[in-house]
């Protein structure tokens, strides 16, 4: 018996997806929603990274992080948006379980790179704003690269543990995940193994890693309004506080969804809900950043136009 037990545990090859609604012309529509809003993501940060890449004067710290997080958006969208389009025009929705955990690995571990960066960011206008003289000596080629690099190495570590916790649970003949793409909470729900330890685990590691990040990006922002109301005119007040404020935009949108989501010890959150707020940070957001940066930025739409007028 304890080999049909062992038989039983390690049935599951591969997980079939639920997805979305299962009305045909439903599927069609998101597929089409969906598709139009990952093609503007891609083009939109696309935009940016050549912006950034081919106008000298942008070759600022604060342009080259955002580089980065355009870049970063591309991969993080990339990671979820294709295969759930592929499924939506799909009858049998499935992944195989290696593909799972990869889909988990990358997903969790850019949403951390993210985090990461968004402190960076926030860190370097602090300084811009708050220490304007020592700017160049504080934020010196050397010291980005070591905060952008920083960013991406520990994000890729801090997707280890999680992904290799969910890998080694067990997951019985039951193989339905009701998502879109391979979630933690949906996994844990769905293994037959105890995953209290895991799930604590989880909720430490995303709690330790979602407030550090939001109190050090937090205070940078205290810090940088308490230094705008000092200002004595209104518009350099102005001035200053719309340097940061499209910084201030995606944070909030990021923080606020990233929390809601993860900082939860209880997973009973209805799946169509968790859907709902997936669909807003894996699709919805990494469209709002290029958007929110390009529109409210002065210096920005100026050198786009500059290289278009060159090339």
């Amino acid at each position: 018996s304890s080999f049909q037990e062992m038989t039983n545990v390690t049935a599951v090859l591969e997980f079939r997806l639920l997805g979305f609604s299962s009305n045909p012309r439903c599927q069609i529509l998101l597929f089409t929603l969906f598709l139009v809003i990952y093609i503007l993501t891609i083009l939109g940060n696309m935009i940016i990274i050549s912006v950034v890449t081919l106008e000298p004067r942008l070759h600022s710290p604060m342009y080259k992080f955002l580089k980065n997080l355009s870049f970063l958006e591309v991969c993080y969208t990339t990671t979820i948006v294709p295969k759930m389009l592929a499924d939506l025009l799909a009858q049998r929705k499935t992944i195989s379980f290696s593909g799972c955990m990869a889909q988990l690995y990358y997903f969790v571990s850019l949403g951390a790179t993210e985090c990461y960066l968004l402190s960076a960011m926030a860190y370097d206008r602090f300084l811009a704003v708050c220490e304007p003289l020592h700017y160049g000596v504080a934020m010196t080629a050397e010291s980005y690269t070591c905060l952008a690099v920083g960013s991406w190495v520990t994000g890729g570590f801090t997707g280890f543990l999680p992904c290799l916790m969910v890998s080694r649970l067990h997951f019985c003949r039951y193989n339905l995940i009701d998502h879109f793409f391979c979630d933690i909470s949906p996994l844990l729900k769905l293994s037959c193994s105890d995953t209290t330890v895991t799930e604590a685990v989880i909720f430490i590691l995303s709690l330790l890693v979602l407030s550090s990040c939001f109190l050090l990006t937090l205070v940078s922002y205290l810090l940088i309004i308490l230094n705008i109301l000092k200002i004595p005119s209104a518009s350099g007040k102005r001035v200053t506080f719309s340097t940061c404020s499209s910084h201030l935009m995606v944070v909030t949108i990021y923080y606020g969804t990233m929390i809601s989501m993860y900082v939860r010890p209880t997973y009973n959150l209805s799946s169509e809900l968790n859907k709902a707020a997936s669909v807003l940070y894996t699709v919805v957001t990494p469209l709002l950043n290029p958007v929110i940066y390009s529109l409210r930025n002065k210096a920005f739409k100026k050198a786009l136009g500059q290289v278009v007028i060159r090339h």
